[in-house]
């Protein structure tokens, strides 16, 4: 039986009607379906690099086998989402990083894109968001189809390149606290379904 999209937030303790609203902005829309790809690929597919500033300092560089990937296509197709989470320090904290790209699903190339980021620390009352799509941007976009179904694979997924930059920073819903991303440069895999001729994003 397939789960909900805001599935993969059981493990965070902020409500989930909350990050839903934080994920996709305030509205009557339905909550987004995800898939998620077990170790986000293969070898030295997947990465993250990524620059933390304000209240989390940290430069996050992180390979295929730290990355745990998720996200798909929003539910009116008019944009995509990629969830990366991996190790915030060694403390064992981790955290995740959920960026909502304003790129048709499926596209395969864009520049200077429109983002929204909103950044988790998983098990704690900590969630960050930009609240809107113009503070941050990706400079190139790439989305190209996975191989065929495959033990490590499946029809319908994608492999998604993203660099680019915030110009200001994520806040927390009272505004006291602030993380600027500077910069980031990923490659993550999401999986999007073709329904109706129309690309969505397949709930697991």
């Amino acid at each position: 039986m397939r789960r909900t999209g805001l599935a993969f937030l059981a493990r965070c303790s902020v409500p989930a009607f909350t990050l839903a609203a934080l994920l996709w902005g305030c509205g009557p829309r339905a909550a987004p379906a995800h898939a998620a790809v077990a170790g986000c690929g293969v070898g030295a597919d997947a990465f993250l690099n990524a620059r933390l500033r304000g209240a989390i300092d940290a430069d996050l560089v992180w390979s295929a086998a730290q990355l745990q990937c998720e996200g798909g296509a929003r539910p009116d197709g008019s944009g995509i989402r990629v969830s990366l989470a991996g190790p915030l320090d060694a403390r064992g904290r981790r955290v995740r990083l959920v960026f909502g790209i304003a790129a048709p699903p499926g596209t395969a190339t864009r520049r200077a894109v429109p983002t929204n980021l909103t950044l988790i620390i998983e098990g704690e009352q900590h969630v960050y968001a930009t609240l809107g799509d113009d503070k941050c941007s990706v400079d190139a976009l790439e989305q190209r189809p996975a191989a065929a179904a495959t033990a490590t694979g499946a029809a319908g997924d994608y492999w998604v390149s993203a660099r680019g930059f915030c110009v200001e920073p994520a806040a927390t819903l009272d505004g006291r606290e602030r993380v600027l991303l500077s910069r980031f440069d990923f490659r993550g895999r999401i999986h999007i379904e073709e329904a109706g001729g129309r690309a969505r994003a397949d709930a697991v």
